[in-house]
């Protein structure tokens, strides 16, 4: 297959530039509902115990707090200095932790542990160690070899040593928020950051045997050129972690209020914006890293880069991952599960999650249960944004159904597709193209009942634009 930088076409991704969903789920977010309650999660939780084969659990943590505001930020985050805080937050979380620990059987082992924010490491190391061990006495844990336990950390707010303590509470992950390198925009966005530090924390963590490291960077953040853009990869690629996230900003300042505090004029064109994802994609590249899809790319032997080949790549609310058969509970303020066929989010507000758990009561805010064609979808969508094929067989038999008969309008919606030569379709399967693999969101859309077009979406402005 050609690289993804020689089939580069600005025009063609100019084109598809339209608000849609990142597809962590389907049906999204904002399609759950506050008929769904805590009585619906004990039914569903009741209900995948009853699975012939115990699925694993997959546990998410939000950890809210900040101790400064980063103005690119969407995400459900608390501004405070006031350590304390974590303290008091921990104490409900393990509330919740025995609460919701009790709906699961212990032979349903938990084989994935992720810690995201706000700034997890807001917390102290014996603060996330306590953590770790409360989920330990509420849980089954997988046997080491078999256990991820993964962290986004904060360079700014953590020593090496720190990053030795958590390893020694069983972290064998972390991913690094760098964003830019380039002071001026680190200034625009309120993020100053230096490179030692940031250099200082990946050592850490392959000093004290973490087996990835991933760090992230935005294209599209104010002030950002083409030139400190270049810079900042390259010194992340000598440090070679071992995935990278490259996300799109999204400005969004009516849903994100700290979004206000960026100039639109001190924006990026769009016609820059995209130079600065061709050059990430030319030297990642160049630097011998596979795409692994959306925004995210790894080293060859990294375990998102096995996954891919072997076919066992999921996707999820923590991104991609490679634990496709357990089950997702979100524990924390706003946090998401996916129990069996079924949605819950918590309450994206401290004080109604504090509320909730005050009151004795598992803190589910919405959610909803899934009907045979949102499990159909969904699985459609999971195989695209994963593997970026269809087998039409392999679906029909998986899901009873005659899939050419069943989707005949998103197969009609593909053809604008087709002929731009983003898929290339047959009478048995779908596949993308190199040339359509950077907007893997556009065709999963067609697959989409509650969006029906791509062109629908543009008058949407809850989802980030696709490019």
């Amino acid at each position: 297959m050609a690289s993804l930088s020689s089939l580069f076409d600005p025009e063609l991704l100019r084109r598809y530039d339209t608000p849609g969903p990142r597809y962590t789920s389907y049906p999204t977010a904002p399609q759950f509902s506050s008929t769904f309650g805590e009585a619906d999660l004990r039914q569903m939780a009741a209900v995948s115990n009853g699975d012939p084969i115990p699925r694993p659990l997959s546990l998410y943590l939000h950890i809210p707090f900040c101790t400064s505001p980063c103005f690119y930020c969407g995400c459900n985050r608390i501004i405070t200095r006031d350590t304390a805080r974590g303290a008091t937050y921990l104490t409900r979380l393990y509330r919740e932790v025995a609460m919701t620990s009790t709906l699961f059987d212990r032979d349903r082992d938990v084989e994935q542990v992720h810690f995201g924010g706000g700034t997890p490491n807001f917390l102290s190391p014996a603060q996330i160690a306590e953590v770790m061990d409360v989920l330990r006495r509420h849980f089954s844990f997988a046997a080491p070899q078999r256990l991820d336990c993964s962290i986004e950390l904060d360079p700014r707010f953590i020593t090496p040593e720190e990053v030795g303590e958590l390893a020694a509470a069983g972290f064998n992950r972390a991913s690094l928020g760098v964003q830019d390198f380039d002071p001026e925009v680190q200034r625009a966005v309120n993020r100053i950051q230096s490179v030692e530090q940031t250099l200082d924390i990946i050592d850490a963590c392959r000093r004290h045997g973490l087996q990835s490291v991933n760090v992230d960077l935005i294209y599209g953040l104010p002030r950002q050129s083409i030139e400190g853009f270049s810079r900042t990869l390259d010194i992340t690629l000598e440090a070679r972690p071992d995935r990278l996230a490259i996300y799109s900003y999204a400005h969004l300042p009516s849903m994100f209020r700290p979004q206000q505090r960026i100039h639109a004029e001190d924006l990026p064109s769009p016609e820059t914006k995209l130079a600065l994802l061709q050059c990430a994609i030319d030297k990642l590249g160049e630097a011998g890293y596979v795409y692994i899809g959306m925004d995210h790319f790894a080293l060859p032997g990294d375990s998102l880069a096995v996954a891919q080949r072997n076919g066992s790549l999921h996707r999820n609310f923590m991104g991609y991952t490679t634990h496709a058969e357990s089950d997702l509970l979100g524990l924390g303020v706003s946090a998401i599960s996916h129990i069996g066929p079924s949605f819950s989010q918590n309450p994206r507000d401290l004080l109604s999650w504090e509320k909730a758990i005050d009151q004795g009561h598992l803190p589910v805010w919405r959610g909803m249960r899934l009907e045979e064609d949102d499990v159909i979808r969904a699985d459609v969508i999971q195989q695209l944004m994963c593997h970026g094929a269809l087998d039409y067989g392999d679906l029909g038999r998986r899901h009873v159904i005659d899939f050419r008969q069943y989707f005949a309008e998103a197969l009609q919606r593909l053809q604008p597709l087709r002929e731009d030569g983003l898929v290339e379709l047959d009478e048995g399967s779908l596949r993308t193209t190199s040339r359509g693999r950077l907007l893997l969101r556009i065709i999963a859309m067609c697959f989409d009942r509650y969006l029906p077009t791509a062109a629908a979406a543009t008058a949407t402005p809850r989802f980030s634009r696709t490019v």
